[in-house]
């Protein structure tokens, strides 16, 4: 496309805001591509990412969708979701921090649904024999990591539909997000910061105000931070200021949207 165009590397180099050593790099299939450097060299040659990136099938998709509105963009994916493998995940799966009301919701679903509950962090607890503070305080957070990944491949395993409330920092971890994703229908349960305060306060854990005078704003920073991944969840729903079975039942419309059987 380069040579197309007329360009020498120099002068790609120049448009893209790019080195010349990348763009060598990147035209030899060496170059570590990530999504903005791919951006800058499909602006640089005039040519859409779907067309970088896609071929056959897959490539006359992804033109389709390029220009498509968020509410478009939202029904295919809806239809997507229907068409192929929602209905095969045997989990629902609730993301958020703590305070998201994911035991209150994911227990309350549960009964509704008639499957069983659990909590993913309880089975972290069984299986490495710790309490959560004893398994961060002696190991830290990697082994924490590897037997999240460890506990949710037992229970995907099982094969068995059940409701589960993850760990607040799942979403931090790519592979287990990847593996959760791949058996559970995902559900982010958003709320307003001052909600996720309040709630912890009313179970009685007075702990976010001990010695931490900042803990609200830091609060504020880690949603902001945590947005955008628990933003790939298959659906989100809003919980702030509604109660337990308004939540739920927006679940379960959802749930039947997507053909989801369990």
């Amino acid at each position: 496309r380069r040579q197309a165009l007329g360009l020498t590397v120099k002068g790609l180099a120049a448009t893209s805001g790019l080195s010349a050593r990348y763009i060598i790099s990147a035209e030899q299939g060496q170059a570590n591509l990530s999504l903005d450097k791919m951006g800058a060299l499909c602006r640089a040659l005039d040519l859409n990412i779907a067309q970088l990136v896609s071929g056959e099938a897959r490539g006359e998709i992804d033109a389709l969708l390029v220009g498509r509105d968020p509410s478009e963009l939202a029904e295919v994916a809806a239809w997507l979701r229907k068409k192929f493998g929602v209905s095969h995940r045997p989990l629902i799966a609730l993301l958020g921090v703590r305070g998201a009301g994911k035991t209150a919701v994911g227990q309350h679903l549960a009964k509704r649904r008639r499957v069983p509950f659990v909590e993913l962090d309880s089975r972290i607890e069984i299986i490495s024999d710790l309490s959560l503070n004893e398994l961060f305080a002696v190991h830290g957070e990697p082994y924490y990591r590897r037997m999240e990944f460890n506990a949710l491949n037992d229970l995907i395993n099982e094969g068995k539909s059940a409701i589960v409330a993850t760990g607040g920092g799942i979403v931090t971890n790519e592979a287990n997000f990847r593996r959760l994703k791949e058996a559970a229908i995902t559900i982010w349960l958003h709320a307003r910061p001052e909600d996720h305060w309040d709630r912890v306060i009313q179970q009685g854990d007075r702990r976010p105000m001990r010695d931490h005078p900042q803990a609200l704003a830091e609060l504020k920073t880690l949603l902001d931070t945590r947005a955008p991944l628990y933003g790939q969840a298959d659906h989100i729903v809003d919980t702030s200021q509604r109660d337990i079975i308004t939540v739920v039942k927006e679940i379960e419309r959802f749930l039947v949207e997507v053909g989801y059987v369990g």
